[in-house]
């Protein structure tokens, strides 16, 4: 197995992971919102749960995004250029986006580390949540969608055929 077909499936997984995640907070909302209103006991701790994991969906699904082609792009311009420029311009899109990631990397990784050494919590009152989960899946989702960025550079600077759009 290769190892960009490994990154798309670990991809996949990662936006599957996400949106199953996703689905159970819906009832967790819920289940809040019926034991606030009707029996007058809600849920405690659900805007800690939902707040952390609000960012941990996102980076969870970014490469995913990344990968498919999905993340947003204003090409407008590009498309009146020819096809040979509209790769390269795009292959220095893509490595700008791996740069942003990097840098999300560089810049969140002592936090990250020291977040779990120190058990760092957010919330106050019913619920405390620890930090670490959320601050390692922003790494890792960046990892991931830095990876991506620099397959895509790849693929329209080279063109394989074989390695488009196997995320699907």
């Amino acid at each position: 197995m290769s190892l960009i077909r490994l990154i798309d499936r670990m991809s996949k997984f990662m936006m599957v992971f996400a949106a199953t995640w996703a689905f159970g907070l819906a009832f967790l909302i819920l289940a809040n919102i019926i034991g606030r209103s009707v029996f007058d006991s809600p849920v405690y701790g659900t805007a800690e749960i939902v707040s952390t994991s609000i960012v941990i969906i996102v980076f969870l699904q970014v490469g995913y995004a990344i990968r498919s082609r999905s993340m947003l792009r204003a090409d407008f311009l590009i498309i009146h250029l020819p096809e040979s420029v509209q790769r390269i311009f795009l292959a220095i899109g893509y490595l700008l986006g791996a740069a942003f990631f990097l840098m999300i990397i560089t810049g969140g990784w002592e936090e990250s580390v020291l977040s779990y050494i120190e058990d760092e919590f957010e919330g106050e009152g019913a619920l405390r949540v620890p930090s670490w989960p959320a601050r390692w899946t922003v790494l890792i989702g960046s990892a991931l969608a830095l990876i991506n960025y620099i397959v895509l550079a790849y693929i329209d600077l080279f063109k394989p055929k074989s390695l488009d759009l196997e995320i699907e």
